[in-house]
């Protein structure tokens, strides 16, 4: 399943992050305000439970989440759009994947893998600002489900459908949340229009 987040504030960011003039530590703040508005639909079909709180009045039935969230960025890249999510989740566990795409063969190369214990009863949310070849995505899913994940929801700022249609292929029951679909990939594995190196923007190298 592939959901095209258009929300307004969502594309009027997105324009933003695009635009190459936007330095770096503005880059940085808009991509987590992006992945924090980006979270409410990822999110918004979570699984809650019945919870009793005490106003200052009364006691009142309320709802907390029904399992753990663990935030599984694909480094580097990915941990921009982590650090919006904490202030929503802050409880949440992280798991952190290690890859990098070769830039001859545009393959991924695995290089660490870090899952918390648990992920098998938890929710997890994998993050990657771009969903290019789909290669890198692929792989991050497959390390998850090795170390005993269900479920999996992926959210990527940008996308384009050639890693849509790996990715789906690969993995058709993990559910894709972008906010773009663009129109290519260009010879070196970058989408076009895109928006450069999410990595090298979010971190100033």
């Amino acid at each position: 399943m592939l959901t095209v987040i258009d929300h307004p504030l969502v594309q009027v960011k997105l324009g933003l992050l695009r635009d190459e003039k936007t330095p770096f530590p503005a880059f940085r703040r808009i991509l987590r305000e992006t992945a924090a508005l980006m979270f409410y639909a990822v999110t918004q079909d979570l699984p809650t439970v019945a919870a009793t709180v005490q106003t200052p009045l009364a006691p009142c039935p309320a709802r907390r989440l029904e399992r753990t969230v663990v935030l599984a960025p694909i480094l580097r890249a990915g941990l921009g759009l982590m650090e919006g999510l904490f202030e929503l989740v802050p409880d949440a566990q992280v798991a952190h994947l290690g890859i990098y795409r070769d830039e001859h063969t545009l393959q991924p190369v695995s290089y660490y893998a870090r899952v918390p214990a648990g992920v098998a009863e938890a929710e997890v949310i994998l993050l990657d600002p771009m969903l290019a070849t789909g290669h890198s995505a692929a792989a991050a899913t497959d390390a998850l489900k090795r170390a005993g994940a269900q479920r999996v929801r992926f959210l990527c700022l940008v996308s384009c459908p050639a890693g849509v249609e790996h990715f789906q292929k690969t993995h058709p029951d993990v559910p894709v949340f972008t906010a773009a679909v663009d129109e290519r990939l260009n010879e070196r594995g970058y989408i076009v229009p895109g928006l450069g190196d999410a990595g090298d923007r979010f971190f100033g190298t």
